[in-house]
């Protein structure tokens, strides 16, 4: 991958990311690790307005972090847990190996990969649900707007109440080849972005919006450096 940003640090054997909610409403993070990665000392918690929690991450870890919205246990007394937006469906706090149900923004991470070097991203290939910004020693990356006020009608989702809770990539409303990068269109030649993914290119120029679009999205630290995951960030774009 194409890397636009390089942030200095030292090289120790792990990194901590600490995730702090920085929204008006309680968020529930969601972690999955990557197939053969090693697995973190958490899954998934609750995470008040105003609170942060500090994860320790192992040495050559690959995976992806998220927040899920508005969850809440069963009322019929099974103390499963399901929420609205980036349901990992395990049915507790703790996502245990499972993904993040689009449309979720998404902050993914390759810890020393290709050169000694971290590759990260923050993702809305699979749509958004809320803000979020990855700041490692250097540099950020993220999407500081909410867009599920703005999101298009055909690709919005509304929540109980009417108002838009997440924002669906083109591939989730549509499920076309041509939008999800698949079948004939599998390739950065073939793909390309279509209106909906330009749509939060604009919002959040630092984010991936499309599946090829590395060379403005992808950014690497040298190895051993802590990262801050903030959701509802309140920096100014």
């Amino acid at each position: 991958m194409p890397c636009l940003l390089r942030c200095a640090g030292a090289v120790v054997s792990a990194t901590t990311f600490t995730l702090t909610n920085s929204c008006g409403y309680t968020v529930w993070p969601g972690l999955l690790s990557s197939a053969g990665s090693p697995p973190l000392p958490t899954t998934g918690f609750a995470l008040a307005p105003g609170e942060s929690r500090a994860v320790d991450v192992p040495a050559a870890w690959s995976g992806r972090i998220w927040g899920r919205t508005l969850c809440a246990a069963d009322d019929q007394g099974s103390g499963r847990v399901a929420c609205a937006t980036g349901e990992c469906g395990s049915g507790t706090v703790e996502c245990a190996g499972g993904g993040a149900a689009p449309p979720t923004t998404l902050a993914e991470f390759t810890l020393d990969g290709a050169g000694g070097n971290d590759f990260y991203d923050v993702s809305l290939v699979d749509g958004s649900n809320l803000p979020m910004v990855v700041v490692p020693q250097g540099g950020a990356t993220g999407c500081l707007v909410d867009l599920n006020g703005p999101c298009p009608a055909d690709l919005r989702v509304a929540g109980s109440d009417g108002a838009g809770i997440a924002c669906k990539s083109a591939c989730g409303a549509y499920g076309r080849p041509q939008d999800c990068c698949s079948g004939d269109y599998s390739t950065p030649a073939t793909c390309q972005p279509s209106a909906s993914s330009q749509f939060f290119k604009n919002a959040c120029p630092r984010a991936y919006s499309y599946a090829y679009d590395d060379s403005t999205s992808t950014f690497t630290c040298a190895t051993g450096i802590s990262y801050a995951i903030t959701f509802c960030p309140s920096i100014t774009r």
